[in-house]
């Protein structure tokens, strides 16, 4: 059933064509000012399938309203770069477009946009990152809106400083969120110092974050959910790379053992995933970035919450080469069966991830 605020919404007719940066429609030089149209000619924005959603005028010759969208692709969202001419008509009709591809959210970069404008659309703010300024990428402020009745809880959002502490800030920001680690405290120092304990240089391998987070926070349960007994995430270093990390794999499991945190070998599945969410858990949970951003690398995400058809995590990294930002990464959603295939790794497939309960 639609939501009283979709039922309020007046129909709109609109147009979608993609967005060409070397040959832009003549209909939108007359509609976007000159600094809105330099900053989404600023990066490449290929790789997020770039698209104008247009509002026709009445006798259809000119365009009264258009908004630049964009998107990672294998999510469930959209997002609105800057709507022009007749705002509310744009993002009228850009909502219209989501739902008609039976998305989860739309999001709406605070370049150009007002929180009144924003609020009157349905939008809410979302909290501004607390990444320290000098490593930020995006606008200062940004909105959402679900395009169904359910809520997701919003965490804090931080964005790693680093390319290799993407599992010691999912696990800063899920504690945050459950109240166990205060909001000021999400911090640069406190980042390196997680990671410091989780690495197996330099990256976080499944068993070693799980074991760092059992020792910052003793009271919170902790689960490590591994469904192979090999080593994992060594596979391009040369044989004389892997075999110390190895053995530093080896010791941590030494050490789970040890502190009483329990590794599951079984592997989590989706709706296990759900589940856990649905207790009140957090969950981190190892993927690739092949499908959302073009290259197979291991990343470490925070899975926080769960609408229909998806799952909701946020990425602390956002490839600002190609306009992806903050905006992007932040309450993501993702279909499960997308997210179940970005997160089977190697090729010899494993899954890796950390669940954490409520503190006792």
């Amino acid at each position: 059933m639609p939501s009283r605020l979709e039922q309020q919404e007046t129909p709109v007719k609109f147009v979608v064509v993609p967005f060409e940066p070397d040959t832009p429609p003549t209909l939108l030089k007359r509609l976007a000012p000159d600094e809105v149209r330099k900053r989404w000619h600023t990066v490449d924005r290929s790789a997020h399938v770039p698209h104008i959603v247009a509002v026709a005028g009445d006798d259809g010759t000119d365009w009264t309203a258009a908004a630049l969208v964009t998107g990672r692709p294998h999510t469930a969202y959209l997002k609105i770069v800057d709507a022009v001419g007749v705002v509310p008509e744009a993002v009228r009709a850009v909502l219209a477009h989501a739902r008609g591809q039976g998305l989860a959210q739309v999001k709406w970069e605070g370049w150009t946009a007002s929180p009144e404008a924003a609020a009157a659309a349905g939008f809410t703010p979302l909290r501004p990152p607390l990444t320290p300024a000098e490593h930020a990428e995006g606008p200062g402020t940004g909105y959402v809106r679900w395009l169904h009745e359910d809520t997701v809880s919003e965490p804090p959002y931080y964005g790693q400083t680093t390319h290799f502490t993407c599992g010691a800030v999912t696990a800063l920001i899920a504690q945050t969120h459950a109240g166990v680690l205060a909001y000021q405290d999400l911090d640069r120092r406190a980042e390196l110092a997680l990671w410091r304990d989780a690495t197996n240089f330099p990256a976080c391998e499944p068993v070693r974050l799980g074991v760092a987070v059992r020792r910052a926070w003793p009271s919170s349960p902790v689960t490590i959910h591994l469904d192979t007994d090999r080593p994992v995430l060594l596979d391009h270093y040369p044989d004389g790379e892997q075999e110390w990390r190895a053995l530093l794999q080896r010791t941590s499991r030494t050490d789970a053992g040890q502190l009483g945190v329990p590794i599951d070998a079984h592997r989590l599945s989706l709706s296990e995933i759900r589940g856990a969410l649905g207790r009140g858990d957090r969950v981190l949970l190892l993927l690739s970035l092949a499908g959302m951003q073009g290259f197979d690398v291991p990343h470490w995400v925070l899975c926080h919450g769960a609408v229909p058809g998806a799952l909701v995590i946020d990425d602390p990294w956002a490839n600002a080469a190609t306009g992806d930002t903050w905006v992007d990464a932040h309450l993501l959603p993702v279909p499960d069966a997308l997210l179940d295939t970005m997160s089977t790794l190697s090729d010899e497939p494993f899954r890796g991830a950390v669940t954490i309960g409520r503190p006792h």
